[in-house]
């Protein structure tokens, strides 16, 4: 969420952002200024009608312990108008900044100045690539053959005991779920990442305050009896870790890893390149979370990017990194890296991760601040990455690494696995 001070001193730049994410609801804008124009004058006429009764209250006091009662008694209904009249300014002021929070909600985070201006995916940049694209035999499989072939998941038997898109992996798939995860824990943990096994329900607050309420209600799974949600990633209960807290600026950067399975509905996303692993409803997830002071933030962008660039050169996988334009960037970022590996037997990108920076966008609805070597608070800046999301690694992994003794896995991951070759 935006900070209304920072609208207020940089109008015309959070216009000019605006723009780049194709937003153009600037009367909203204009609307939540007026508004807190309208709160400030409330807010003083009430904190005099207060400083006026207490001091009020302090006088009739004095006059009942001389003995005045009925000058006392002639102030005291002066004090009943001045407390009545704050009471109405306090609920006039509710009131007001539910209007202001409300209006709030509807405005993205302001991209950085150097995302690039673009409508759709085909406007992102590609600032990246590297890998050699394998050659495959000539009876090459996708790798939703290649899983039934070599009795690595089985999507029926999801479909009979959950749905479409929660996949049973079993055998050699199993284990590889479980050698990539361990993998990408241990490769965070040794980057300087604090690993924590997160839950997969949160409560409203926490989905507020990461930004997937009130704007990706559809994606989410509720449960309403209890007014929770299963989490579309681990970014939102672990960046909530630190919800309502300020932090001492030498604590920053704060690295956070954790593990989880992930849930979306993904409604509306069905159709052209989602068969097998390539678009599922339950997935498996390590997500990196960073606490940041904003002095720093890009650098720690940068360092979070070289990270899961890592990760893919030790997994062999050839990859690329996008710079998402404005219309592709999600609501609640203000810079994304997507990378994307080839999955050579579909001959298409996929994408494996997002790396981004959330500025004060995240801290702001959660009250996260820090305090500087001076004193002063500040909001931090929340960042977060996929590092990395296992089913299209998984379904490229099995893609690229189709041989005629079966299929390869990368020397990384022998020792997790326990085996050189799927057969």
């Amino acid at each position: 969420m935006l900070v209304i001070s920072y609208i207020r001193e940089h109008k015309e730049e959070v216009i000019n952002r605006l723009s780049i994410k194709n937003f153009t609801r600037f009367e909203l804008i204009d609307e939540i200024l007026e508004l807190d124009d309208e709160r400030r004058r409330v807010q003083q006429e009430n904190d005099e009608a207060l400083a006026e009764a207490n001091n009020l209250a302090r006088i009739i006091g004095d006059l009942f312990k001389q003995g005045k009662a009925s000058e006392a008694n002639e102030l005291k209904a002066r004090n009943a108008v001045l407390k009545e009249k704050a009471k109405s300014c306090s609920d006039r002021l509710a009131v007001i900044k539910q209007s202001i929070q409300e209006k709030l909600v509807e405005i993205p985070n302001t991209p950085h100045l150097d995302v690039p201006r673009g409508k759709t995916a085909a406007d992102n940049l590609n600032v990246h690539q590297e890998g050699e694209m394998p050659k495959l035999p000539d009876n090459a499989m996708p790798h939703w053959e290649l899983l039934n072939k070599y009795q690595l998941a089985d999507f029926e038997l999801g479909n009979k005991v959950t749905g479409a898109g929660f996949p049973f992996y079993k055998g050699k798939g199993a284990r590889l779920q479980r050698a990539l995860i361990n993998f990408f824990l241990d490769e965070a943990v040794s980057d300087g990442y604090f690993e924590v096994q997160p839950p997969v329900l949160v409560n409203e607050a926490s989905a507020y305050a990461t930004g997937q309420l009130p704007d990706k209600e559809a994606q989410m799974y509720a449960v309403p009896l209890d007014k929770m949600y299963l989490i579309p990633t681990a970014e939102v209960p672990v960046t909530n870790i630190f919800r309502d807290q300020i932090v001492q600026e030498a604590q920053l950067p704060i690295k956070t890893v954790a593990y989880s399975n992930c849930f979306r509905r993904e409604a509306g996303s069905w159709g052209k390149n989602v068969r097998g692993l390539n678009r599922l409803h339950q997935f498996d997830k390590v997500e990196i979370v960073e606490i940041a002071n904003p002095a720093n933030s890009y650098e720690r962008l940068e360092a979070m990017k070289a990270h899961v660039a890592g990760l893919l050169r030790k997994l062999e996988l050839p990859f690329r990194v996008l710079r998402l334009c404005g219309g592709d960037m999600s609501f609640t970022s203000a810079m994304t890296y997507d990378f994307e590996v080839y999955s050579a037997a579909q001959q298409l990108w996929l994408e494996v991760s997002s790396v981004s920076n959330f500025e004060t966008f995240q801290a702001n609805r959660m009250k996260l601040r820090f305090k500087d070597k001076e004193g002063n608070i500040n909001f931090v800046h929340t960042l977060n990455g996929s590092a990395l999301a296992l089913p299209r690694i998984v379904a490229a992994l099995l893609e690229n690494n189709q041989c005629a003794e079966g299929i390869r896995i990368p020397k990384a991951l022998q020792k997790y696995t326990g085996f050189e070759i799927i057969d």
